[in-house]
């Protein structure tokens, strides 16, 4: 990003952003798409983060979590990360708790944004987090930058955190209080995405995650004082949905202000928004993720100068496990945000690991 002043993010002369082939090289026995995929969430032991839960009551009566790591709520100085997890993630998702683990060991100041409803409390609305929700991301950024004003602030994202993260940042524009942000494995078109979990092999990551939003479901509607299911919503048919159009059009959509799935998916994408990015923004996206149409990625033409998109010939969805020492596993896309992260940091060029 040679034409990016990364202090005060001001192009000088390109007019959209990039996009280059990223460095990632899978572990020999890990070169499968879905293998990336699944050992992270089923084989990764749990990074050795301490995590102290701060909760944020919201303006509407709800409340979000901040998850401070390794000490990160008793610092007085260094830069500020905000992670955003993904759909069914939590203050307890291990790729958030290692990054923000090994950035904390560097003097960073890092937290994990649980969104509502998504831990294991069930939050005070009847409506949850989903794709589109900046609202609450805001919020937090806010918060934490008037109770320092000077630090600098960062956000990086997963899957719907990546989505998250990408809106707000073209929502705000150069008015963002972060000073860059990272995505990985971003859903930049969530019709085509929820069309491709429909078929074949993708369906059993649908089937998953639905299952999650159907627990989440019954947590909230289920327990002793449970709020309300509105009219314009069909718990039932959000219970029994066999595919992400039927849970939104019976859920997400009509609690948000949606008129069905295909409108929530249309406003809420963070491809639209990605013109409009005003500071250094990295996204790292693999060409074999089993969650995403493989023609999702969006033309150069589409991203802001201050935004390199990465996409990476292997790494699954949230996966990108490397060869690591003595033969183990590497986590790169952490290390890539590290690194990305650091070269802001220092004011230097997009550095790669």
């Amino acid at each position: 990003m040679d034409d990016i002043d990364t202090k005060t993010a001001q192009v000088t002369t390109r007019p959209h952003g990039v996009i280059a082939g990223g460095t990632f090289k899978p572990h020999p026995l890990l070169r499968n798409a879905h293998l990336q995929t699944v050992t992270p969430t089923f084989f990764r032991p749990r990074p050795p983060a301490a995590v102290v839960c701060e909760r944020l009551e919201l303006a509407d009566g709800d409340f979000v979590d901040l998850g401070w790591i390794d000490g990160s709520e008793t610092r007085r100085s260094g830069p500020l990360l905000v992670m955003v997890h993904g759909l069914g993630g939590s203050l307890a998702s291990k790729y958030a708790l290692g990054l923000g683990h090994a950035l904390a060991a560097r003097g960073w100041r890092t937290a994990i944004l649980q969104l509502r409803g998504a831990g294991p409390q069930p939050n005070r609305l009847a409506r949850a987090y989903h794709h589109g929700d900046t609202a609450d991301f805001h919020h937090v950024c806010a918060v934490l930058k008037a109770r320092d004003p000077h630090a600098d602030l960062y956000a990086a994202g997963w899957s719907l955190g990546a989505n998250v993260v990408l809106k707000a940042l073209g929502e705000q524009g150069a008015a963002s209080p972060l000073r860059a942000a990272a995505a990985g494995s971003a859903p930049f078109d969530l019709a085509a995405c929820a069309e491709h979990l429909r078929h074949g092999l993708a369906r059993h990551y649908q089937n998953y995650l639905l299952r999650a939003l159907r627990d989440m479901l019954r947590r909230k509607f289920q327990a002793a004082g449970a709020p309300l299911m509105p009219p314009e919503a069909d718990l039932e048919a959000a219970l029994h949905a066999g595919d992400f159009f039927a849970f939104d059009d019976a859920y997400t959509a009509p609690l948000n202000g949606f008129a069905d799935a295909r409108d929530y998916y249309a406003r809420v994408s963070c491809r639209q928004f990605l013109s409009a990015i005003a500071r250094p923004t990295l996204i790292v996206n693999a060409l074999d993720d089993p969650f995403m149409a493989p023609d999702i990625t969006p033309p150069e033409t589409a991203l802001a100068p201050s935004v390199r998109l990465e996409t990476c010939t292997h790494g699954g969805h949230v996966g990108f496990i490397a060869a690591g020492p003595r033969g183990g596993l590497r986590y790169w896309l952490e290390d890539r945000f590290i690194a990305f992260f650091e070269s802001q940091r220092n004011g230097s060029h997009v550095a790669s690991p």
